[in-house]
């Protein structure tokens, strides 16, 4: 698995090498990019991490990668500095995924700070990731209708209900029912509800 990098994306040289040393001097990867698209090319949803990124660049802007990576599952933490700080930008940044924006000139410890809880978030959320793909790949192995069965169990139906609803005998439920926890290997009805809780679950922004 690759080790939690932290991604600096700017076009200011100067920049890229006094972010490599800071974050360095904590002992944390770094991986520098001069533009947005270089780092969308050679950065794909697997590789864990966090992302900090300038507000304005030639090309992609800050907030058009974030926007970028928004969409990726996955999508890694970001952290949007800039020296142009105004509470739309700040908001659309946010509801693009970005943990913080930082406004130029910030202080040391406040950047490394906000990484290390960027990076604490990717892990979370590729725990999510996983338990949710985990779930799917259970989820599956059963037929429609075995998947409506547990969807209606799920929610809190009796049989009798469910029954009523799908226009079929109770015998024929029970026998769906008893399907879904053989093949899932459920030894409980708790169980089941949270594998499709699990399905439910938003990832953390």
């Amino acid at each position: 698995m690759s080790v939690p990098t932290v991604f600096v994306v700017d076009d200011d040289p100067n920049v890229r090498k006094s972010l490599s040393w800071l974050l360095g001097s904590v002992n944390l990867p770094v991986q520098t990019f001069e533009s947005g698209e270089q780092f969308l090319r050679e950065v794909g949803p697997e590789r864990p991490g966090c992302v900090v990124l300038d507000l304005r660049m030639p090309g992609l802007s800050g907030l058009a990668v974030l926007e970028r990576l928004a969409a990726r599952e996955p999508g890694l933490p970001a952290v949007l500095v800039t020296a142009y700080g105004n509470v739309p930008t700040a908001a659309r940044a946010m509801r693009a995924g970005a943990v913080h924006v930082l406004e130029k000139p910030y202080n040391d410890q406040e950047l490394l700070d906000t990484v290390q809880e960027a990076l604490t978030r990717d892990t979370g959320r590729r725990a999510e990731h996983a338990q949710r793909a985990a779930a799917r790949a259970r989820l599956a192995v059963l037929t429609p209708r075995e998947r409506e069965v547990l969807d209606l169990v799920a929610v809190g139906k009796a049989n009798k209900v469910i029954a009523r609803e799908l226009q079929v005998s109770e015998k024929n439920i029970e026998f769906h029912r008893a399907n879904v926890m053989r093949k899932l290997q459920a030894t409980s009805l708790a169980e089941l509800i949270r594998l499709v809780l699990t399905l439910e679950s938003p990832s953390r922004q």
